[in-house]
């Protein structure tokens, strides 16, 4: 198939009237005319969460002169944070005694919390401090991602910098021009989304607590360092009963009995569990060579369009097809966004307003002539646009679409796995708006040697949205369809021209891959949660990426498979994490349950008090009641992977490296080894065994700081203290 970007050039896009709304319309933008109050120019100061946004709306606003760290011109400074800028203190602010890890110190509750400054960060946030102190700017502008992250960021960032100066919010689910004009034009007072602060306030705080104090007290429990978490460790605890399940499971044979028929189809029998039954049946119908038609029914059926996609829909979408991970995912769509070619990513609803059917409706239409889709392709399909409306599930942000700037941009020059996403949401957009696939269902039911014979056919009747996922996505889903005969039969019986026997066997549970770990996260606990809570599943859109990369990282979980299928496998270290954990700390309806608590906040219907003091409780009585689990010493001993060649001690596995047992010692293989990356190497488990079994490795294609490749061999040696000390021996000794 031809390029998809390639396809759109043949015929210009038509024209598309303009609409003020949120996916690209065009509206006036009052320009901030300066100022002047006791000889000072008055400033506004915007603060957007990375660069790359704030130059988006310094372009729009003509703040073009660029200084240290922020943008200035027009009456307008314009500068950024660099994630959380501001972070919770740790433990030992509050108190020197927390650094060391001990039960009788917990539980760790502060009444009155702290936060510092990143070390990384410092200087751009001692940029931002001096802005909002400016004597010229009179108002702050958040201009953060327009979610509970985003809103939390901006609002650290304003309280430690001690700014007192009015505030006002931009609210935006795109990144056109047209849409950023439109929302510096309807800004509105932060004191809209106090409740969204609470919630992302609540949220992190008790994401400390139970963090600090799980950790600290199954670390010292069982002698090891163990990271546990309030949304982690259910997910951590799905895998492995997944795989428990997998390793239980005893397969039962089955057997069928299938006649081919005169008619043009195969009939089968129903499931039989004994070989010898089958085999009556099969001898049986074999000396009768006919069999009895009992009725033939058809039935026309429908697929609706699939809805437009929310985030975690296209992840899983993009992991199912593509083999692309969560996080990869949230990247490239993330990357879109700001390339203005999508609007904003970071949704859990996968419908529009009212106010953008119309606007919908003609980027339909615009699409379909940028991919050359005529109207044999959709079978003459009218856009159903209503069905993608629904006020009432669009919370923060509507569904994930293509803008109107994608129409005119350069999509060839984009990297392979920005397109592929962004095929994906055109795709999508297109199918929601599309016909229902329509069939026709024929059944045919036979009778021979007294058993029932069943045979299943289908007709498409009309393509619908699946002409669209055809012809968009031919490239990606890599297959025909294929379509059963339907079965035919003009008289009341059919003749047999042969009959065999086929084995099967039941199947166990399917591992866990992202798309369907990402179902089972969004899906977690509802059916034990009430009636009509939107957000039943463990974490939210934003952050279920995140939290499968952390349990890899963390050596939880770890991925096996081909390129594009790879399954989430639990370690031995995250099954022993899980083994140990009480069922309120590894269920996946605490989480829920704060999920929609948190969702309570941000609507101003929980006060966040009453939610913080639920989880002092909560976090309360898991220290004082918990201890450790008979015979689990055994079950959470680090693997012994060497001697210490410093005092002869076991040396374990842990997290960061390779340690000795020994607390006197230290000696350490640190898995982030600076030596070893000069050499353009990683110091692995296996490169570990070598060296501690035999004081050297070999590697072949080191790299110089030349970039030339040589072969070398590591010495592992001690320094006077204990400390792990390399050396090189290079291949004919030079």
């Amino acid at each position: 198939m031809k390029s998809l970007w390639r396809m759109s050039r043949r015929r210009p896009a038509r024209r598309i009237r303009q609409k003020n709304n949120s996916i690209g319309g065009v509206c006036r933008l009052t320009y901030c005319n300066p100022k002047q109050i006791g000889g000072i120019l008055i400033a506004k100061l915007i603060v957007a969460e990375k660069p790359s946004v704030a130059m988006s709306y310094a372009k729009v606003l003509g703040a073009t002169n660029r200084k240290d760290g922020y943008l200035e011109g027009n009456g307008y400074l314009v500068s950024w944070c660099v994630g959380h800028l501001v972070e919770l203190a740790p433990p030992n602010i509050y108190d020197a005694k927390y650094v060391k890890w001990s039960i009788a110190d917990l539980p760790i509750l502060p009444e009155r919390w702290q936060y510092l400054v990143s070390a990384s960060t410092k200087k751009q946030f001692g940029i931002l401090q001096k802005l909002m102190h400016r004597p010229d700017v009179d108002s702050v502008i958040c201009a953060t991602d327009a979610g509970r992250e985003g809103e939390l960021i901006f609002r650290l960032v304003y309280q430690q910098a001690g700014c007192k100066k009015p505030v006002f919010r931009l609210w935006l689910s795109s990144m056109e021009e047209n849409a950023i004009r439109e929302g510096f034009a309807h800004l509105k007072p932060s004191t809209e989304y106090d409740a969204l602060y609470n919630a992302a306030l609540c949220r992190e705080r008790a994401d400390w607590m139970v963090g600090i104090n799980t950790s600290r007290l199954f670390s010292c429990l069982y002698g090891q360092p163990l990271a546990v978490g309030r949304v982690m460790t259910p997910v951590l605890a799905m895998t492995v009963v997944r795989e428990a399940a997998i390793a239980a499971f005893v397969p039962e044979k089955f057997y069928t009995v299938d006649l081919e028929l005169t008619s043009g189809c195969t009939a089968s029998s129903r499931r039989i569990p004994e070989k010898s039954v089958a085999e009556n049946l099969l001898e049986a119908c074999r000396k009768e060579m006919v069999a009895t038609i009992q009725r033939i029914t058809r039935k026309e059926k429908s697929e609706n369009p699939p809805p437009l996609y929310d985030l975690t829909t296209l992840q899983r979408d993009a992991n199912r097809l593509l083999g692309y991970s969560a996080q990869q995912t949230l990247d490239y769509v993330q990357s879109l966004y700001e390339k203005k070619l999508t609007t904003y990513p970071r949704t859990d609803s996968c419908y529009i307003t009212d106010d953008d059917e119309e606007i919908l409706e003609e980027l339909t239409g615009a699409l379909e002539v940028f991919l050359d889709i005529t109207p044999a392709d959709v079978d003459e399909a009218v856009p159903r646009t209503r069905r993608t409306v629904n006020r009432e599930k669009v919370t923060d942000h509507h569904a994930i679409l293509p803008t109107r700037s994608m129409l005119q941009a350069d999509l060839d020059s984009l990297p392979k796995g920005e397109q592929n996403v962004l095929k994906l949401i055109i795709a999508r957009t297109l199918m929601a708006v599309s016909k229902p696939f329509r069939y026709l269902e024929t059944l045919l039911t036979t009778e021979c040697a007294g058993e029932e014979f069943t045979a299943k056919g289908k007709e498409i009747l009309e393509e619908g949205w699946k002409a669209v996922e055809r012809k968009v996505l031919a490239d990606i889903l890599n297959r025909k369809q294929e379509l059963t005969a339907l079965p035919n039969a003009a008289e009341n019986e059919c003749g047999i021209l042969n009959a065999e026997l086929k084995e099967g066997q039941t199947s166990p549970p399917k591992h866990f891959t992202e798309d369907l770990l990402l179902h089972a996260m969004e899906t977690a606990s509802a059916d034990s949660m009430p009636e009509g809570v939107e957000r039943q599943g463990i974490g939210t859109p934003a952050t279920r990426a995140a939290t499968i990369e952390k349990l890899v990282q963390k050596g939880f979980l770890e991925r096996k498979g081909t390129k594009k299928t790879k399954v989430l496998l639990p370690t031995d270290k995250g099954k022993a994490l899980i083994t140990v954990m009480p069922e309120a700390i590894q269920s996946p309806e605490m989480t829920a349950d704060w999920e929609t608590k948190l969702l309570q906040i941000e609507r101003g219907e929980m006060e966040p008090g009453e939610f913080m003091t639920e989880i002092k409780e909560m976090i309360s009585s898991l220290v004082t009641t918990t201890e450790a689990a008979k015979g689990a010493n055994a079950l959470m001993k680090n693997k012994i992977i060497g001697v210490c060649p410093n005092c002869g001690k076991p040396v374990v596995e842990r997290e960061k490296g390779w340690f000795c047992e020994n607390r006197e010692c230290r000696f350490v293989l640190w898995k982030d080894n600076a030596f070893f990356k000069r050499l353009g190497k990683r110091l692995d488990a296996h490169v570990a065994d070598k060296l501690l079994r035999d004081g050297r490795v070999r590697l072949k294609d080191c790299k110089s700081a030349k970039g030339k490749t040589y072969n070398a061999t590591v010495l592992l040696g001690t320094e006077a203290d204990g400390r792990s000390k390399f050396s090189l021996e290079f291949e004919g000794g030079c």
